[in-house]
């Protein structure tokens, strides 16, 4: 059964993207009806479990969902102008080097030289990964959107990074953040809605039936809570990180997202690249 839980995240975290990217509209819908059924989930899941949480883990959780919202918008526009195949490798990537320095400058991880020293090792492998699943062997007119696209993963990468960190500062439980993590996502939903004139989306059917999108996240999120603390922290993180395999494969695979057989083997040697740095910087 603990093998069940550890493989459940990767699945559902690499099925979404391939998911959203079915079920259609555009970024601000995919990112919308994700935040909306991560909320309807949280709720549910609040009112059977009744997890208890103070008031500043309350609104640091909420804080934290706030900036998933910044990373995965940048994942869904990701999406709509370089392909998922070409999206995920790069933002889980990136998320990866962010994290792992994030634990060492901040939480103090990677406490003797030798862990230093092979943990540095993981975060070159990591970027050397990203940087094959992003080379295109062909420059033509879709260079220049890949390069602003890769860019914008970068800045926005920074979300995902925040909302990684914030709960290792927390005690409370991963359950006990998911509702208050889930409003701070809506909050910034609405925020950014307002912000771009686009509150008259809640009138459209891609944005509810990316609902479905938001319900498969939270399966892959309160899944990996009970993986963590079935299998620990190290495992089942590493683990959830073949997600990036399986969102990548799949694009290639389910939404037919073409690469030369260069590319496909940069790509591959890439993931390969990828999983080993979340390995090395996760387990040491």
């Amino acid at each position: 059964m603990n093998i069940i839980w550890m493989l459940l995240p990767a699945i559902a975290w690499g099925v979404l993207p391939l998911l959203v990217s079915q079920l259609g509209g555009r970024p601000i819908n995919q990112i919308f009806g994700t935040a909306i059924g991560t909320l309807i989930a949280s709720i549910v899941v609040q009112l059977v479990l009744r997890p208890a949480i103070d008031v500043t883990a309350f609104v640091m959780a909420a804080v934290a969902g706030a900036f998933w919202i910044v990373g995965q918008l940048g994942q869904y526009t990701g999406y709509a102008n370089v392909g998922v195949s070409k999206t995920m490798p790069i933002s889980t990537g990136l998320q990866l080097v962010g994290t792992a320095l994030v634990g060492v400058f901040l939480f103090g991880e990677w406490h003797t030289t030798a862990a230093k020293l092979i943990g540095a090792l993981g975060v070159v492998l990591l970027v050397i990964g990203v940087i094959l699943t992003s080379i295109q062997e062909k420059q033509d007119a879709g260079s220049e959107n890949q390069t602003r696209t890769i860019i914008m993963l970068v800045l926005t990468t920074i979300g995902f990074i925040v909302f990684n960190a914030i709960p290792k500062a927390l005690s409370a439980s991963g359950i006990a953040i998911f509702l208050p993590e889930s409003m701070g996502m809506a909050v910034a939903v609405f925020v950014y809605m307002i912000a771009r004139g686009q509150i008259k989306i809640v009138r459209e059917r891609a944005s509810w039936l990316n609902v479905l999108g938001g319900l498969v996240f939270s399966i892959a999120s309160l899944t990996y809570i009970v993986s963590v603390s079935q299998n620990g922290v190290n495992t089942a993180f590493v683990v959830s990180q073949l997600s990036v395999v399986i969102s990548t494969l799949g694009g290639m695979l389910f939404l037919h997202e073409r690469k030369s057989r260069c590319e496909l083997v940069l790509t591959l040697g890439g993931l390969v690249l990828i999983v080993i740095g979340a390995i090395v910087t996760t387990l040491i």
